[in-house]
């Protein structure tokens, strides 16, 4: 399986992981040039969730959530205020939730990061 595959089929694993555990799917993949890419946008109950989804078919370099690096999360943290502000949401009431998958088995960490409004 290359590198796509597996990022596709990670992420189909997390939405379903995602849906069982009580989240409402309402978007995923959206894009915006000169910003960066949401994998995944869902309601945790009253909270709105920007997910960003890591795939491993192994361990050998390390955990999917190492690989996080500080211009990712830059690039996440502007696309969700893009998209904000397309959608004329409120910036407050969301969080950075991270689904790692190794091996095929999804991991949910909440507030995995968080925005620097600067």
């Amino acid at each position: 399986m290359d590198k796509y595959d597996l990022g596709d089929t990670g992420e189909m694993i997390a939405q379903n992981f995602l849906i069982e555990k009580g989240y409402s799917i309402i978007d995923t993949n959206v894009s915006y040039t000169n910003f960066g890419e949401i994998d995944i946008i869902a309601k945790d109950g009253g909270v709105l969730c920007f997910i960003e989804v890591r795939s491993r078919s192994d361990a050998r370099f390390g955990n999917p959530l190492e690989t996080i690096t500080p211009t990712k999360i830059k690039k996440i943290v502007a696309a969700s205020r893009k998209y904000l502000s397309v959608n004329n949401i409120p910036a407050s009431g969301y969080r950075y939730d991270v689904v790692s998958v190794m091996r095929g088995v999804p991991t949910l960490y909440k507030n995995a990061f968080y925005a620097r409004w600067h």
